[in-house]
């Protein structure tokens, strides 16, 4: 596995890209997930073929220990371009197949912090999914007695996998509810607000792929 590295060329890119793509209203959703205790990724309903950030979020449940590895598995189809650094204390290393414009992350693995009892380790990155349908991701969680969850079951289940649905566009068509465009709008200007402080930040902001 291999950690990533900052090239600044294309992380210039990266930000006017982004820019580019909230200007223009094509942006993403930071859709806030449900106060559920499962390990989840939001935006749950997203846009294919559209740079959205999207975060992961893994509830630490068992008492009197803390989460210290994260390991997310990255379904085929789903192309992380970059990633939010983590929070102080985490270590970030991503496994990935080819190189330059044609990277494509298959696992990342975020360790070293240690999130209590009560509190989700929260993970960020800005990915597009290439069509539309329900992509189901893998997390693994390991905790600091050495237990190890594995959230890859179905949606009844204790350990539910997180999904993510992509569509072609979230139009009156589309089944979308209105609650769901009521947050695209506000998920859109929260990616507003980051992505200009990714730009005012220079080449500190997200990391993207080489």
């Amino acid at each position: 596995m291999s950690a990533m590295r900052i090239n600044p060329c294309r992380s210039r890119a990266w930000r006017r890209r982004l820019a580019m793509t909230m200007v223009a209203g094509l942006g993403s959703l930071v859709l806030a997930g449900p106060a559920h205790a499962h390990a989840r990724i939001s935006p749950p309903v997203s846009l294919t073929n559209e740079l959205q950030l999207y975060s992961l979020a893994v509830p630490t449940e068992k008492d009197n220990v803390t989460t210290t590895k994260i390991v997310l598995t990255v379904p085929a189809g789903f192309g992380i371009d970059s990633f939010v650094p983590p929070p102080p204390g985490w270590h970030q290393v991503v496994q990935q197949t080819g190189s330059g414009n044609s990277a494509a992350v298959t696992k990342v693995t975020w360790s070293g912090g240690r999130t209590p009892t009560g509190e989700d380790s929260l993970f960020q990155f800005v990915a597009q999914p290439a069509s539309s349908q329900t992509y189901t991701f893998g997390v693994q969680q390991t905790y600091s007695d050495g237990s190890i969850v594995n959230w890859s079951g179905p949606e009844s289940s204790d350990a539910p996998a997180p999904t993510i649905e992509a569509r072609s566009s979230l139009g009156s068509g589309s089944g979308v509810s209105a609650l769901t465009i009521v947050a695209l709008v506000i998920g859109l200007l929260g990616l507003g607000v980051g992505a200009l402080a990714l730009i005012s930040r220079g080449g500190e902001g997200a990391r993207p792929l080489v």
